[in-house]
């Protein structure tokens, strides 16, 4: 049995919520508008909860979070929480194997907010890798890192908006994904490095798409003077999703198979086939030991 710390699935609560709105992130219909992006025909299969328990069968644990590419943690609070908050009532309802990352408003980044919402049962925090990418960034949510430190929970950084400059909206539809999204995980790998874990020492933080391949220019950061190579992080990880085995290699080789974890970005990628890059215990540890690590979670004896 394995974990999967990314997925998405818009449960009818949500939808209903984006529908309602008229600026994005909105949905008209299943056609997502958001700011920055062409206009995305979404498969309600994808988000339908029968179909995605089946894709799930062979899971222990599958983690939904908010997509926050959609741009609603940057919403004003009056239009943010109702949004969150319907996000989080179903992502709770949904049955096994699911679990859920927390979301917040940064506009109203709320410490004792957020240690109600996990206390109800809640995994850890998701903030798009847009907030956390600067010093600052990191300094204006410090206080809810310290909220997961104290609960033992991790941290996971996520793509957020792609932004609505003017390149962005003359190119094709594929570049939100493949050029902002992972600038964005660059930026805050690197900022988390330099100024997040200095001020939160103990806190596990899980970066998505393997921190948009970061980790691999630590030659450049050295010979650019940024210090010696001094060990891994043992707090922090990378999940797999939108690569393959060969980056997952590249990203092996460097880290070491301890901080690499499963992740498939349901419905929009799926987890990759590792076989040809990892052997089998090596799989074992990305797909269950070091997820469960991630979540201070006893590993599965399934």
């Amino acid at each position: 049995m394995t974990v999967d710390v990314h997925q998405h699935l818009w449960t009818p609560a949500f939808t209903d919520a984006l529908r309602r709105r008229t600026a994005p992130p909105r949905l008209d219909g299943w056609t997502l508008h958001l700011d920055g992006e062409p206009p995305y025909e979404v498969d309600p299969r994808d988000h339908d909860l029968a179909a995605r328990l089946t894709l799930n069968a062979g899971l222990d644990l599958a983690l939904v979070s908010l997509s926050s590419p959609l741009g609603v943690e940057s919403l004003p609070p009056e239009e943010a929480w109702p949004l969150i908050g319907a996000y989080h009532d179903d992502a709770l309802a949904l049955p096994a194997p699911f679990g859920a990352w927390a979301a917040t408003c940064l506009a109203d980044a709320d410490p004792a907010r957020l240690g109600a919402d996990l206390d109800r049962g809640l995994v850890g925090l998701q903030l798009p890798a847009t907030a956390v990418r600067t010093e600052e960034g990191l300094r204006s949510v410090a206080p809810l890192l310290d909220v997961l430190t104290g609960h033992d929970l991790p941290l996971f950084v996520h793509p957020g908006p792609a932004g609505c400059s003017p390149e962005h909206a003359q190119s094709p539809g594929w570049w939100p994904a493949v050029v902002p999204y992972v600038q964005q995980m660059h930026a805050a790998w690197f900022a988390f490095a330099a100024f997040g874990r200095p001020r939160h020492p103990e806190l596990r933080v899980c970066f998505a798409l393997l921190a948009g391949l970061a980790p691999l220019h630590t030659e450049r950061l050295l010979s650019r003077g940024g210090g010696g190579r001094g060990p891994v992080d043992p707090r922090v990880f990378v999940e797999t999703s939108s690569y393959g085995p060969r980056a997952v290699d590249a990203t092996v080789r460097e880290l070491g198979v301890d901080v690499v974890v499963n992740g498939s970005d349901q419905p929009y990628a799926t987890a990759p086939d590792l076989a040809p890059a990892l052997g089998a215990a090596a799989r074992h540890a990305v797909t269950v030991t070091n997820p469960n690590r991630l979540l201070n979670r006893e590993e599965s004896r399934t």
